[in-house]
């Protein structure tokens, strides 16, 4: 069985969900023989293929520099991954926005159904996966010759980014679809770990009151721990951070090392994004909130009193 991974990048650095799907696809090798090739597709990023070429497990490097898939749009990317599949009996890519966005249509293109979110790989057409927002785990059997497959990067360790020599090889595909155009990106600039790869998260919720507060409250302590920050559904919706904040099931995925949850109560929604972290510590003035349930460590009392006491002490 060859396998191809869809790298996800910024045309500069692999990003570090690749590295958590290159160990599924070595995991469904092992499985079903075969090798492991991982596809670079945007505008100028042969130092991003390089990079691909070093890490262990991949034995192939494609690199798809074309001006049209710059920006990763999903028309485009998604016609050049169906054109590649006649080589390849699965694809898999991260569980990512971006994944979620090309690789429903790479499973359209070639006629079979996709089998998202995979928490494991037990054999070469059988896979597990959460269901009711990771309240129940899900033992599926994809039926179809060719698999399309997104991968829960928190479930995967990541693979060895240094330790591969793959050779690069040049390919194109049909390039520009016509169907839509990249107009911009505003992005929030940080000097914070990115969210998805923080060993550390503060997050804070709907409790906090303001954006004022949430800012006031919790970027101090995530400043002394030296953490990313993030924040419950509720408080994306009232405003309070901007949306690339929110950690849930229709947010981001993590699972860092400590996870610090302040004044959110605990929805399955939010729940199904961070449950998966190594030691989580929530701070509620609910006793009863469910938070406490996963939680290996609960304050009961005024987050406003005291989230700066803690923050003090870590001084």
């Amino acid at each position: 069985m060859s396998i191809l991974v869809l790298a996800e990048h910024d045309n500069a650095q692999l990003k570090d969900a690749t590295l958590a799907a290159v160990t599924a696809a070595v995991e469904l090798a092992r499985h079903a023989g075969g090798e492991v090739h991982l596809l670079v597709a945007g505008d100028g990023c042969q130092p991003v293929a390089e990079q691909a070429a070093r890490v262990e497990g991949v034995a192939r490097v494609l690199c798809a520099s074309d001006p049209a898939y710059a920006h990763a749009l999903p028309e485009n990317v998604a016609p050049l991954v169906a054109g590649l599949m006649d080589g390849y009996d699965a694809v898999l890519a991260p569980a990512t926005t971006r994944g979620k966005n090309i690789l429903p249509r790479v499973a359209a293109l070639i006629d079979v159904a996709q089998v998202s979110d995979i928490l494991s790989v037990e054999a070469a057409d059988t896979f597990t996966r959460p269901i009711y927002a990771g309240n129940a785990i899900a033992t599926v059997r994809a039926g179809d010759a060719k698999k399309v497959i997104t991968v829960r990067g928190t479930a995967f360790p990541k693979a060895k980014a240094e330790g591969g020599a793959a050779a690069i090889e040049a390919v194109s595909g049909p390039g520009d679809a016509g169907l839509s155009t990249f107009l911009g990106a505003e992005l929030t600039a940080s000097e914070r770990p990115e969210l998805t790869s923080a060993k550390i998260i503060v997050s804070g919720g709907r409790a906090l009151g303001s954006s004022e507060a949430f800012h006031t409250t919790i970027e101090p302590l995530a400043d002394r721990l030296g953490a990313a920050v993030g924040a419950s559904r509720a408080a994306v919706d009232a405003g309070y951070v901007p949306n690339d904040y929110q950690v849930g099931q229709t947010g981001k995925i993590v699972a860092p090392e400590l996870y610090v949850a302040i004044g959110i109560s605990g929805a399955i929604q939010h729940l199904a994004g961070m449950k998966d972290s190594k030691t989580i510590v929530a701070i509620n003035k609910d006793e009863e909130a469910p938070i406490f349930q996963v939680a290996d460590y609960g304050l009961v009392g005024d987050l406003f009193q005291l989230v700066p006491e803690l923050t003090e002490k870590l001084g």
